[in-house]
């Protein structure tokens, strides 16, 4: 069956807009208690994670605050896993327009993500290191929770239904199918480790670098082909309220989601944390970094999340329940649980920067405001106002000055309308065009070898 037959046969998504309409009629509906806990055994000492309670859509204003959550697990360095976790969320901040309402500042949040997970990964890149991380990026705002995530650590949801929802979904070479044909289609080499005398051995990997995951921030010597666009997924829970776990792959090689969720049911956020941690090291010991974070989203009138016997999915649930799915990977256990619990605002998961969702009037906003211009790479595809007062020979990815003569792509390729003219934008100077055109899958990108 195509992708385009399954989502017609999807029932049709309740709009952002309604929902949080309801919560305006609503009166019980108040926002949600976010309480976390935090637990952790470093074996390298590379994950690192971020935890704002206090972010505030209107600086000032209490009413309109969110929290962030993060997990970073860094690998050959803790580079990557430092200056992400110190820039990725004013990135994607500021790829949000200013002065927008709440349903606005939602609904402009998936693609913010995006763009702030490229920003960051060109700012880290431009340092000349080679560390890299993965990142799980949890932004909660009242009761709608949005995941951008790349890598293979994970965030899960465990609410009232007593069903788990996978938030994620892991890039690993090794369980991706979809991924390991993009990373072949942009020219690099999937394979596991051969060893003296032809053995392969461990997960298969990358090659030239070796490295076992498709999608990372950082990462500078293993090819265009390890993106760092993220998977983003946007649910909103019912005021029955849920409990997030957001966990290293140190925990997630040791339990499965069910597992460890049914490891701290039932326990403070706090306790919960430890719990799972605790339950993971007596599972396969300490081989890796090992960081939980639990989060639980409590209606105001509730001091802890009560614990939920697990219950099977029925028809109905199945009928009545509302998804989109938009990436099929993990697709058995990417389900979202029970009737009226969760309503899934989007999902996307794709590597391709024209494909995210970016619309015509949010990104003339973007460009009005002088916001974000690595965005400008997401619109790809799209037709689009020239913003004369933004440079018009800055590649709209490094945001680098050049002469037209210093190999500028202009009015060519996807991106550019059939009417534009040669002195019109956007430019991408050939660096960032060879960059994503591999990201892409457009050509091959292999490193230069010096003898």
């Amino acid at each position: 069956m195509s992708q385009a037959e399954v989502l017609r046969m999807k029932p049709p998504l309740v709009p952002l807009a309604t929902l949080i309409g309801r919560e305006l009629r609503n009166e019980k509906v108040e926002k949600p208690f976010v309480k976390y806990g935090q637990a952790a055994l470093a074996k390298k000492g590379e994950d690192y994670f971020l935890v704002k309670l206090d972010c505030q859509r209107i600086p000032g204003n209490p009413a309109t605050s969110f929290s962030v959550f993060a997990i970073f697990d860094g690998h050959n360095g803790i580079s990557a896993a430092i200056f992400a976790k110190e820039n990725l969320l004013s990135n994607v901040l500021s790829a949000i327009p200013q002065g927008i309402g709440r349903e606005e500042w939602l609904q402009a949040l998936p693609r913010a993500l995006v763009a702030g997970f490229v920003k960051t990964d060109i700012e880290f890149q431009q340092r000349g290191e080679t560390s890299g991380t993965t990142v799980t990026f949890v932004v909660i705002d009242g009761w709608t929770v949005t995941v951008a995530s790349v890598g293979d650590s994970r965030c899960i949801l465990d609410t009232q239904g007593g069903i788990v929802s996978l938030l994620t979904v892991d890039h690993r070479l090794e369980e991706n199918a979809e991924e390991r044909e993009r990373v072949t289609a942009s020219g690099g080499e999937v394979g596991r480790l051969n060893v003296f005398g032809g053995n392969e051995v461990g997960p298969l990997r990358c090659w030239p670098g070796g490295l076992c995951l498709s999608r990372s921030i950082g990462d500078t010597d293993v090819g265009e082909f390890i993106v760092p666009i993220p998977h983003v997924k946007q649910v909103k829970l019912s005021n029955a309220g849920g409990r997030l776990i957001i966990a290293s792959d140190g925990i997630w090689d040791a339990l499965s989601s069910d597992m460890a969720a049914k490891s701290c049911r039932g326990l403070p956020a706090d306790l919960g944390a430890k719990m799972v941690v605790k339950e993971a090291l007596r599972s396969r010991g300490l081989k890796d970094d090992t960081t939980c974070l639990v989060v639980d989203i409590i209606p105001s009138d509730q001091p802890v999340l009560p614990s939920t016997p697990r219950k099977k999915q029925n028809m109905l649930s199945s009928i009545l329940f509302r998804k989109k799915s938009l990436n099929f990977t993990n697709k058995t256990t990417n389900k979202l649980s029970a009737i009226g619990v969760v309503e899934e605002l989007f999902e996307e998961g794709s590597a391709v920067l024209a494909e995210r969702f970016v619309s015509f009037e949010f990104f003339s906003a973007l460009l009005n405001a002088n916001q974000c211009p690595v965005l400008l790479v997401a619109l790809l595809g799209k037709d689009f106002p020239t913003n004369a007062n933004s440079g018009i020979f800055r590649c709209a990815v490094c945001q680098v000055d050049q002469p037209p003569a210093e190999g500028l792509t202009m009015s060519s390729g996807p991106f550019f309308s059939h009417g534009s003219k040669r002195w019109e934008g956007p430019f991408l100077c050939t660096n960032c065009r060879k960059k994503k055109d591999a990201m892409e899958g457009k050509r091959p990108s292999r490193p230069t070898v010096i003898a």
